[in-house]
């Protein structure tokens, strides 16, 4: 386990590791925050795009003043709401030998090194910044997350008392306010014109190190799947990133905000070339929803997805693994009542391809509510137009994980019973039974390599509903040798499609 994303070592040091994630309610600030939302005209300084020949010092001078430090004193309890599966912090514990607080890895002591940060009293320190003239801040939600106290210290060591605005931790932000005026900001820019390759500046304080810049490249953009938080859309770059660094600007070189540092990758806990930082096409809209209203509004459809493989494709009719497989429809859900349906693949979203359930994901979360958008998804081989009215996502949607295995044969080793009230309960299904409880999988079978765990609910068969074990026995025994086998079974709650060849 030496290989793994660490948001929890530039965030470690801060308060504790993350776990979350996006999105936007569509809507602008009001009238009374209009300077905390967009910077002026006036405050936008036109800066070098190429090195000088002194680097980029002008870049350095423009950011560095309202690039902050963050200082955290905790209360008794934290709220562990990053909800950081048992997996992952085992995994964590495992590589840092154990953690000395809610997801604070031993050995880490405070970014300043082996003495414990000012305020300690299970407190940390990380950075943010300045995006308006009147005091709001722009940090990682780690940064702040279970804090009593926080204490915002500009570079020209001003301190002031910081009150948290709004948090969103399913992207990882969040927002502090502090009592100035006419203080020194970063200007908002536009992530979505980064180009891979080109120049980027880390500024923050890692270590404790106040104002300090690194120099990088982007190295990728849109990166997802990283485990990092729930909606992700990273900016991957080298610019050197490290512990204290969490909250702190990444500018392009005309000294504009492009994204909020918040994690690395590494073996070691600390900078090994692969630092992500939230885009601020992302982060703009969440601070002014956090601003206007405390809380981050999300589209919603009311589907479970996952990815196409591409024996789930050809199950499906469609001739290549793009698009996002619907693997449930909830009732009275916006989707539903458009006409969605289970087996659906989309294909297109407001005129956007969809290549993946993540980049689905994406597309929802960003619509504002009550929007009517345009939906194309292949059903039964055969494209159809639908359309969706977006409503607010108040709860989490899945994006399952699809797996596929090649077997002598799809249900081998796999033993099965009915499903009753009990067992649905303890399972917690709701709604009518339907399908039978996988009770056991023999190791190395091929229901096992299939991707069967006990406790999942088989409800179809080659898109035969199976209501009991008779009907899953007659169905087992029509498959054939060399069938690609679609199965749709209910796993903790979430619909998933797998698929076998026999």
């Amino acid at each position: 386990m030496k290989q793994l994303v660490q948001k929890f070592v530039v965030a470690t040091v801060a308060v504790a590791a993350v776990g979350a994630a996006l999105m936007w309610s569509g809507q602008s600030l009001p009238s009374s925050h209009a300077s905390s939302g967009v910077q002026s005209s006036a405050t936008a300084v036109a800066l070098p795009i190429t090195p000088g020949a002194n680097g980029f010092t002008e870049v350095a001078k423009a950011v560095t003043p309202a690039v902050v430090n963050i200082t955290t004193v905790m209360g008794e309890k934290v709220s562990d709401g990053r909800k950081i599966p048992d997996e992952l912090r085992e995994r964590m514990e495992e590589f840092f030998g154990g953690p000395q607080g809610p997801g604070v890895p031993r050995g880490f002591r405070g970014p300043q090194g082996p003495g414990e940060p000012r305020g300690h009293r299970g407190g940390g320190q990380g950075s943010g910044v300045i995006v308006s003239p009147d005091g709001y801040v722009l940090t990682n939600n780690h940064v702040i997350e279970g804090a009593q106290e926080v204490t915002v210290t500009l570079p020209d060591k001003r301190e002031f008392k910081g009150t948290i605005v709004g948090a969103d931790p399913k992207t990882d932000l969040a927002v502090v306010k502090i009592d100035g005026q006419n203080l020194p900001t970063v200007v908002w820019g536009d992530a979505t014109k980064l180009q891979v390759g080109e120049y980027v500046l880390a500024v923050g304080n890692p270590f404790g190190l106040n104002s300090t810049v690194t120099l990088g490249i982007v190295s990728a953009l849109g990166r997802g799947r990283m485990g990092i938080t729930q909606y992700e859309d990273f900016i991957q770059t080298d610019a050197a990133i490290n512990p204290g660094n969490s909250g702190g600007a990444l500018v392009n070189t005309r000294g504009e905000l492009v994204g909020i540092n918040t994690a690395i990758f590494s073996q070691t806990g600390g900078y090994q070339g692969v630092g992500f930082a939230v885009p601020t096409s992302m982060g703009k809209p969440i601070y002014e929803s956090l601003i206007k209203t405390g809380k981050v509004v999300r589209g919603y459809l009311g589907i479970g997805i996952q990815d196409l493989s591409q024996d789930l494709a050809k199950s499906f009719g469609i001739k290549n693994a793009k698009g996002a497989l619907v693997s449930d429809v909830k009732e009275e859900s916006p989707a539903d009542q458009a006409g969605l349906k289970q087996g659906d693949v989309i294909t297109s979203y407001q005129g956007s391809p969809v290549d993946d359930a993540v980049s689905l994901q994406r597309l929802v979360t960003r619509t504002a509510v009550g929007t009517k958008a345009p939906v194309k998804v292949i059903r039964d081989g055969h494209e159809k137009d639908l359309t969706v009215t977006i409503g607010e996502q108040l709860d989490t949607v899945q994006v399952a994980k699809a797996e596929t295995a090649e077997a002598d044969y799809a249900f081998a080793g796999v033993a099965v019973q009915d499903l009753d009230r009990e067992t649905a309960k303890e399972l917690g299904l709701k709604g009518k039974l339907q399908g039978v409880v996988v009770t056991g999988v023999e190791p190395e079978s091929g229901a096992e390599k299939a991707g069967l765990m006990a406790g999942d609910v088989i409800r179809e068969i080659n898109r035969q509903p199976v209501k009991s074990v008779k009907e899953f026995e007659k169905a087992s025994a029509a498959i054939k040798k060399g069938d690609n086998v679609l199965i749709l079974i209910n796993r903790r709650g979430n619909a998933l499609f797998l698929t076998a060849k026999v």
